[in-house]
């Protein structure tokens, strides 16, 4: 991919990032009652903000995608309220602040994987799913880090910032991996 092309997929990715970190990811389930009962939508307790790295991966590549996500980074800590809870400095103390630092290579990773195999779902959910786990690995050991002096604020904190939104975000790599799938066909790479 030319080097034009990767900054402006950088930059839909920092912009979707940013998006994405305000927008609750949710689903909806038609009742079987149509239109009586309207249709329930359910929170996934996740923002659409992992999905915007793992999305700018499979269609900028591992450059733009960590590129966008190194900005996405360097603007939070500039005091740009573009975090979930504001933004500045003082975030490096924040327990989630390794997951915004795995971000870079969770994109890296779903970038180079996504472009290295076939163009296939399966290829680009595996690409999606490495890309997530190098995000919660960099997140579990800035966790480990901060919190090494008490086992069991540890184990809140991985069951708090790793377990319990594995579910929401793998329903959103499910999206975003057919998403990708469509959009790249569409653009005929």
């Amino acid at each position: 991919m030319s080097a034009p092309l990767e900054l402006i997929w950088a930059l839909i990715g920092l912009l979707l990032t940013i998006g994405g970190t305000f927008l609750e990811a949710s689903i909806a389930s038609p009742s079987w009652d149509g239109i009586h009962g309207g249709i329930p939508i359910y929170s996934l307790g996740v923002t659409y903000q992992i999905g915007a790295v793992l999305l700018v991966g499979c269609l900028g590549g591992k450059n733009a995608g960590a590129l966008s996500q190194i900005a996405y980074v360097v603007l939070g800590l500039m005091w740009l309220p573009v975090f979930t809870e504001g933004g500045g400095l003082d975030y490096i103390k924040q327990p989630t602040f390794g997951y915004l630092l795995g971000f870079i290579p969770g994109a890296w990773v779903c970038g180079w994987l996504a472009f290295k195999m076939a163009l296939r779902l399966e290829s680009l959910a595996f690409s999606c799913v490495c890309g997530l786990l190098s995000v919660h690995a960099i997140g579990l050991i800035y966790l480990a880090i901060n919190l090494h002096s008490d086992a069991q604020t540890l184990i809140d904190g991985v069951f708090k910032y790793s377990i319990y939104p594995l579910p929401g975000q793998l329903a959103v790599v499910c999206a975003v991996t057919v998403l990708a799938f469509i959009l790249r066909r569409l653009m005929f790479y």
